[in-house]
């Protein structure tokens, strides 16, 4: 069984037992969170869609972490003007781990 959620404007599939990084989350580290903008489900039955939202479908997941992914570097330079920009940086996120998907 599997769905696939939105959240922080990306869409993720997860299924139960997974950790996945997602945009910062408001919450603290071992608060439990529901996630309800879920787009489909996956399980025995068969697939069910939403338009653009499931109904009364939840993903209950558990926040594990909070952090900072790596650095990316930015680098701009213009060809024969003698002009070159450098800068970094460094996207936050919550690690979450997904306890339990209802349909």
């Amino acid at each position: 069984m599997y769905a696939i959620i939105k959240t922080g404007g990306k869409q993720y599939t997860v299924a139960v037992g997974d950790k996945v990084r997602v945009e910062t989350l408001a919450g603290e580290v071992g608060q439990q969170i529901d996630l309800t903008e879920v787009l489909a489900v996956k399980d025995d039955a068969g697939m069910k869609v939403g338009a653009p939202f499931l109904e009364n479908a939840v993903v209950k997941a558990t926040i594990v972490a909070e952090g900072r992914h790596e650095k990316v570097r930015i680098f701009k330079f213009r060809r024969r003007k003698h002009s070159m920009k450098s800068a970094g940086h460094r996207q936050n996120y919550t690690e979450i781990k997904i306890d339990e998907i209802s349909a």
